[in-house]
């Protein structure tokens, strides 16, 4: 105990959960920095661009058509140099590519990204991106924590941490929402809410947000109506509300993946591409100008009642469109504030609705918009935690927590029942990234069954009779005999279990033969299987190895897998990743 009290404050830093909790600071307040520079840039950009700094739509019309076209065009085309020639994850909303670096490169994102990614949204957001600065902000913040993770040669086991703590100090400081920037971070970034990835994430989220307040105050983003409960009649109409902004994000997922899809099949340079989006865009805002950007002022503007249920209802789907064509060309920015946006338009409209209806029993259309903000992100994201405390925490009001939660668990459950893969997953499952099945079922997709399977095989022809089959279970002291035809085709499989019945009768030791005893059709997987899709059919069936046969239409025996091979080479596998997780 006294050797405790005496040691140096450096040598008690070299402990473990010290160590982290130190790192985690550090990270927090890189952090906190990036968010803001990444707030002053956006401004320089848009002040660049328009020689304004305030919201899009209080100067709109004093922007002459031809600006509102040309400019767009060319931040994208700027966009699309950088994104091309510097780094390529600056790409798109940011937060699949960190999710995609926890699950196959241990976290490791390059140094590059941040400044790359600061550029690349602000250009684009400042130009007229209809997109958000919170998806850029993760990706920002995480690439920090990567970095420092680096510097600081953090083992791959908690990589993943230090990236979880940039990204919530990133979503911390862009939101004013420390509790929102760890519920992010533990239950979309790091999928685990353990001690040890908790203690971390809190301090780097509580540092950010404390240096964003010192630069820009404690304050919400927007206008908060002041909420209350009318009737408790009112509870009946939040599930449906959830079912409404479940819709709308759905929505918002298929036609932003529709664009994507459009445009990656257009044979031109990928730089071009974003050039052509930004075009489309300026046609859009020159006749709907509150989805310039972030959209933060039209948000305001329908939170307090200002906007009538035509425009809102229409601002739905043209704030679907500008964020899918930005988004969907290669632009740079996230999709956290389009959800937003998309659920006060659509709660706005619904509020108006309902308001008609039954005037007495609830309350103005600002309150539906508010809740439903929380519902298009729980519908887009599958973060219903996330979703409740951002809302929650922009009110500070509790009153709202009770329809906050019907909204969002309601979203949440409809969409992933519909879709199972959120509009960050989905991305990632186009590439062939499965994260929801784990880093370990990943190995095995990237794994060819012809890269473990057993290439000698005991094979008896269909015509061996009884006797002769039990004499090769004997001399091969094999689990299983492969029945082929003439020409080799796998034609059953027979195992010792198979002629156990039979083995006393000597009368059918010549009447019996191989292919009366044979399993017909086996199941089987080819040379160019994944070791994944084998041993999914293994349990499947509940068997411990599978025949293996050519891919061609011949389909051959060529040999056998085990499940032992299966296992061998997964292992094999964890030890190559954590020697390239060390260099």
């Amino acid at each position: 105990m006294t050797a405790d009290r005496g040691e140096p404050l450096f040598q008690k830093l070299k402990r473990p959960n010290i160590r982290y909790l130190f790192l985690a600071t550090l990270i927090g307040v890189l952090a906190g920095y990036g968010a803001v520079l990444f707030k002053y840039a956006l401004k320089l950009m848009q002040w660049v661009f328009y020689q304004h700094t305030e919201d899009f739509v209080l100067f709109a019309d004093a922007v002459p058509l031809w600006m509102k076209i040309v400019i767009p065009t060319g931040g994208g085309l700027v966009v699309g140099l950088v994104v091309s020639n510097f780094a390529s994850e600056a790409k798109g909303h940011g937060v699949p590519e960190v999710m995609q670096a926890i699950a196959l490169r241990g976290g490791r994102i390059r140094k590059r990204v941040a400044a790359a990614k600061i550029f690349a949204s602000a250009v684009t957001i400042g130009s007229g991106g209809s997109v958000g600065r919170e998806g850029p902000m993760v990706q920002i913040g995480a690439s920090i924590g990567s970095s420092v993770g680096q510097l600081f040669k953090t083992p791959s086991a908690h990589m993943r941490t230090m990236v979880g703590c940039g990204a919530a100090a990133g979503i911390a400081a862009t939101f004013n929402a420390p509790i929102a920037g760890v519920l992010f971070a533990l239950e979309i970034i790091i999928g685990d809410f353990g001690v040890m990835q908790f203690s971390p994430v809190v301090l780097s989220s509580v540092t950010a947000t404390a240096i964003s307040r010192y630069y820009f105050g404690d304050f919400p983003h927007f206008d908060i109506p002041s909420y209350s409960i009318v009737s408790l009649w009112e509870y009946a109409f939040y599930p449906l509300l959830g079912v409404v902004t479940g819709a709308v994000a759905l929505s918002f997922t298929r036609t932003l993946y529709w664009f994507e899809d459009r445009f990656d099949a257009v044979p031109i340079p990928e730089w071009i591409k974003p050039a052509i989006g930004g075009a489309v865009l300026g046609g859009i805002f020159a006749v709907f100008p509150q989805v310039f950007g972030v959209g933060y002022g039209s948000m305001n503007m329908a939170l307090v009642n200002q906007m009538g249920w035509q425009i809102l209802l229409a601002l739905v789907f043209v704030k679907i469109l500008a964020s899918s064509v930005t988004l969907g060309s290669g632009g740079s920015g996230g999709i956290f504030a389009p959800s937003l946006f998309l659920g006060c338009m659509a709660g706005g409209a619904f509020g108006y609705a309902v308001h008609a209806l039954f005037p007495a029993h609830t309350a103005l259309p600002g309150a539906y918009a508010l809740v439903a903000m929380g519902g298009v992100v729980a519908g887009t994201t599958y973060a219903p935690i996330t979703a409740i405390l951002i809302i929650f925490e922009m009110t500070s009001d509790y009153s709202i927590i009770l329809p906050l939660m019907l909204t969002c668990i309601t979203a949440t459950v409809m969409n992933s029942t519909i879709d199972r893969a959120s509009i960050y997953t989905t991305k990632l499952l186009r590439r062939g990234i499965d994260i929801e099945a784990g880093r370990e079922r990943l190995l095995l997709t990237h794994l060819l069954v012809k890269e473990a399977m057993v290439p000698d095989v005991v094979t008896i022809p269909q015509s061996m009779p009884l006797s002769r089959i039990i004499w090769t279970f004997k001399t091969e002291n094999a689990p299983y005999l492969h029945v082929v035809d003439g020409e080799g085709r796998l034609t059953g499989i027979i195992s010792f279990r198979d002629i156990r019945a039979v083995l006393r009768e000597e009368a059918l030791d010549q009447l019996l033969i191989a292919q009366d005893l044979a399993t017909l059709n086996p199941v089987t997987v080819t040379t160019d299987d994944t070791l994944q899709d084998a041993l999914d059919k293994m349990t499947g069936r509940g068997v411990s190895q599978v025949p293996v046969v050519s891919s061609g239409r011949e389909s051959r025996l060529v040999g056998t897998l085990t499940e032992s091979a299966v296992n061998a080479a997964y292992n094999s596998a964890i030890v190559r990743r954590e020697i390239a997780d060390k260099d």
